[in-house]
């Protein structure tokens, strides 16, 4: 549960999130948060200002956010629809929070439950990534221990569930269908209106193959965006939701082709194959031995970095 609530002495409006002292689950997510979030410093992550626990409770004292959490203002409020600038300035906020927890602070942070729900708007609808009770850290040029599979169904990357091993790159898929969420304006998985399961890499993708990606966007936006914008977004979601590992970029990679520091790579959709899950296991096994993406036959990132290829290649 999260409440609103004023400190005495200066006034200032904060959000309390009580944690349930009885869960084991609640003790591990609350020390996770107090371990990572306590000592990270970032604009576009949500500041933990204190903690306490006491009669049987945790609570952990955050900055208040007065827009809520972005699914409630992309699904439950039909009236106050985001616009493409708000969107697009979210999703480079949100990118640039996790490039800082994966390269730019003391350890490598891996958040572990990246989706709409955990980002936060501010009062100028800036998002900021929160809810680090699932988050790991270790240090930069080690592995990261093989762990319980945890997050939320929809942006689990498939290596994950056959390894345990959280990496920078399942982070990385987590984003690519979160990106795709925000701009289509759809939840990862749910039912079309004929009541058929929709999964929403695979309905992007199937736009694109028609020839007609930017009917994938959120039609509640009408014709106020930016057409290169919104494709960038939607090829870009689709690229880090690659379902082999080696074939998703780094989120350096991710920010330098948002900020238009780099061109996106050259691939159309009839190159583009998304295998099934089984395939994608097989293939990441043989990670070490592709660099690169295996369902396109040729290399997305050719001139990437010697640092940006290990980022691809971590965890295997």
């Amino acid at each position: 549960m999260v409440y609103r609530g004023v400190l005495p002495s200066s006034k200032i409006q904060v959000a309390v999130k009580r944690v349930s002292h009885k869960s084991k689950q609640g003790m591990r997510e609350f020390i996770a948060e107090i371990v990572s979030l306590g000592r990270l410093r970032h604009r576009n992550l949500v500041q933990l200002l204190g903690y306490c626990r006491r009669k049987g409770e945790l609570l952990l004292v955050y900055d208040f956010m007065p827009n809520g959490s972005l699914d409630k203002c992309l699904f439950d409020q039909p009236k106050r629809i985001l616009n493409w600038h708000q969107r697009l300035r979210i999703i480079k906020g949100v990118a640039s929070g996790i490039l800082y927890l994966h390269e730019g602070w003391e350890q490598v942070v891996l958040h572990r439950d990246i989706k709409a729900s955990n980002v936060m708007l501010d009062d100028e609808f800036n998002g900021r990534l929160g809810d680090f009770g699932l988050a790991r850290l270790y240090d930069h040029g080690t592995n990261p221990h093989t762990t319980h599979v945890v997050g939320t169904l929809g942006y689990i990357a498939p290596e994950l569930t056959r390894t345990g091993k959280a990496t920078t790159s399942t982070d990385v898929f987590a984003f690519g269908t979160f990106m795709l969420e925000v701009a289509c304006g759809k939840r990862p998985t749910g039912l079309r209106e004929s009541l058929e399961e929709m999964i929403l890499v695979d309905w992007v993708l199937k736009c694109w193959k028609r020839g007609e990606i930017l009917e994938a966007r959120d039609v509640r936006l009408g014709n106020e965006y930016v057409k290169e914008e919104m494709e960038l977004v939607l090829k870009l979601g689709l690229l880090c939701s690659n379902p082999m590992a080696a074939g998703r970029p780094s989120m350096r990679q991710v920010m330098q082709f948002l900020d238009g520091d780099w061109p996106m790579p050259e691939f159309s959709s009839s190159e583009w194959d998304i295998v099934s899950a089984a395939e994608a296991e097989m293939l990441n096994e043989m990670g070490p031995m592709y660099p690169f993406s295996i369902t396109m036959g040729k290399s997305f990132f050719g001139s990437s970095s010697t640092n940006a290829e290990s980022n691809l290649s971590g965890g295997r």
